[in-house]
């Protein structure tokens, strides 16, 4: 008699189970550090430009002064979109005027691989899939701003070549050339949440690269894990937190219903980081840069949430992640709620891409089991 093996039993959600090697980066979450490749990303998203951190991601290593300046003008000439790509942003910004830029990118995606004659991964070298992935990457941006404007009314802004990347980014979706203290702000938000180790967009990325899918597909599969609530949708989450409780006076009562009634407080917790989450000290800090009263206010609201969860939820590390002050950031910098994931989603991009060429190196797919839990099997059929 043969026996079937019997699967280990994993956590749920697959958490903290090491499915592959990566050289790209990894998060520490006790100590709560992460980094892409060698470098910290917090000390790159402080000290470097978007572009280095993107050639980073592809090549491995920081770019001198000289490689610097040609993958900018490298990247900036990739952001017009094709004739067709262009043509259909019309029909897809109203077929996505509810959901918003986000789901109109997936069609947009589909659309620029196929216009692109992108191949599957599994049948081009590593040159053509980094060609594939700087197009993508570059062209996102100018179909997430066009979609937002075209949304709203408004005429496309199209890209400039002698912009840098957050400048452009901010110029296409405002069509006024932004500050310095506006780009300099949303270019570390960029740079910081490029990449951020197997987070469910960037896993799902690369299952549908390990079956050898064209890299448009697999950007498409991630677009679709990030725009799920629990993953990249808390931005304006957060914020509508902060309108919710209005004044420094409500914040407590508020807090304590919500956490009472199981509800989740947008903004704090982090299924990985114990301590506080570097991304947030970081943009806590640019807030501050900024001041005004709501910066004032989410600081207030975030002592006493901490404060709130420690009494109610006594031995777990819950602070603010990413999301509480990506929020405030963004809107000190003028960009709308309804692009605040998509601007996530933007600088993503590249940590999606990079670890799509990564996957597309190994030809095994990823195959994992369930375990069974239905009716005993076989029974018979019944008669119909």
């Amino acid at each position: 008699m043969t026996t079937t093996p019997v699967a280990p039993a994993v956590p749920r959600g697959l958490a903290g189970v090491v499915v592959t090697d990566t050289a790209l980066g990894d998060v520490r979450g006790r100590e709560g550090f992460y980094h892409y490749r060698q470098y910290s990303a917090i000390e790159l998203a402080q000290t470097r430009s978007f572009e280095d951190v993107w050639y980073l991601m592809l090549h491995g290593e920081l770019p001198d002064r000289t490689e610097a300046a040609d993958f900018a003008a490298r990247t900036a000439s990739l952001r017009t979109l094709p004739a067709d790509v262009t043509g259909a942003l019309p029909a897809i910004a109203r077929a996505s005027a509810v959901p918003g830029p986000l789901a109109g990118l997936r069609t947009a995606l589909s659309l620029l691989g196929a216009s692109a004659d992108f191949r599957p991964v599994y049948d081009i070298d590593a040159g053509r899939r980094r060609e594939d992935g700087l197009a993508v990457c570059a062209a996102v941006p100018t179909i997430l701003t066009a979609l937002h404007r075209l949304g709203r009314g408004l005429e496309p802004v199209a890209p400039r070549a002698d912009l840098p990347h957050a400048a452009n980014y901010l110029y296409m979706l405002t069509g006024s050339e932004p500050g310095p203290e506006q780009v300099r702000a949303i270019e570390q938000y960029l740079v910081s949440t490029v990449d951020h180790g197997f987070n469910a967009s960037t896993f799902t990325a690369r299952v549908v690269a390990s079956t050898g899918a064209d890299l448009a597909a697999c950007l498409v599969a991630a677009v679709g894990a990030l725009s799920g609530p629990l993953h990249g949708g808390a931005p304006s989450r957060a914020l509508d937190t902060l309108d919710a409780i209005g004044t420094p006076d409500r914040i407590d009562g508020w807090i304590r219903e919500q956490v009472l009634s199981g509800r989740r407080i947008m903004g704090f917790g982090h299924p990985v980081y114990r301590t506080e989450d570097p991304r947030s000290r970081m943009l806590k800090s640019i807030a501050q840069g900024f001041g005004g009263p709501l910066v004032d206010f989410a600081v207030e609201v975030e002592a006493q949430v901490e404060a709130i969860l420690a009494e109610l939820k006594p031995g777990r590390e819950l602070h603010t992640n990413v999301e509480f002050y990506a929020g405030v950031v963004m809107e000190l910098c003028g960009l709308p709620r309804a692009m605040f994931t998509p601007t996530f989603c933007a600088a993503r991009m590249i940590g999606w891409s990079a670890n799509i060429l990564e996957q597309a190196e190994d030809s095994k797919i990823i195959r994992p089991a369930a375990r069974y839990v239905g009716a005993t099997p076989p029974q018979p059929v019944p008669a119909p």
